[in-house]
């Protein structure tokens, strides 16, 4: 059996659910500190601009280390509002936008308190999506090493992520080129229901 360890993320990439429809038990990390400047509460999409960085607001902890799971979110910004204006501007002329528009809206129109509990609800959500079902189970304590699992945690740092994949149809493709392993909404919007298929299919070795 294939199980692997994985950070639940926002909207991850497309190296996170490669690894996930590759897999046969996924394993959600719990009980890491949070880390700056990681996918645990950013994304990136192909806007008119190329490259795009969205990214969650949160309140900081005033100690020096402080578990992701207990990171709560900046409710002073509208960050949700501009984040799906963006992707609207990104995406409304992609093939299947409107065809899921109605499934993603509704995580910028609610009031998470946890970032926890929104990386989930969006993985959720792209999982139903994609149709990719899954089961997984959660960490309860923290291990640096595993073996009994195949260790993707590394994927929730996008620069130490060096996976390559095939290039697919993307909306500015033509303007700015192909740009690998964007937020998974990317490949979904694009392909549709043929982004399964296209995970199944991808090298999971840098």
């Amino acid at each position: 059996m294939n199980n692997i360890l994985i950070h639940p993320c926002y909207f991850p990439s497309i190296s996170h659910f490669a690894a996930i429809a590759q897999s046969d038990l996924v394993t959600f990390e719990m009980d890491d500190n949070f880390q700056k400047q990681t996918n645990r509460n950013r994304m990136y999409i192909y806007s008119p601009n190329g490259i795009q960085l969205l990214n969650i607001p949160i309140k900081h902890s005033k100690t020096a280390h402080q578990k992701t799971k207990d990171v709560r979110l900046e409710t002073a910004f509208d960050w949700q509002k501009q984040h799906f204006k963006s992707l609207d501007a990104a995406y409304r002329s992609s093939p299947f936008f409107e065809y899921f528009e109605d499934d993603i809206r509704p995580i910028f129109e609610k009031k998470h308190e946890f970032l926890m509990d929104l990386n989930l609800e969006t993985m959720s959500i792209v999982s139903n999506c994609l149709g990719l079902e899954f089961d997984y189970n959660e960490t309860e304590e923290y291990f640096h090493e595993v073996d009994d699992k195949t260790d993707f945690r590394n994927l929730v740092n996008g620069k130490k992520d060096t996976l390559q994949f095939e290039a697919y149809t993307q909306v500015f493709g033509e303007k700015h080129g192909y740009l690998n392993n964007l937020s998974i909404l990317d490949l979904l919007f694009n392909e549709g229901r043929y982004a399964l298929d296209y995970l199944k299919k991808q090298s999971l070795t840098p």
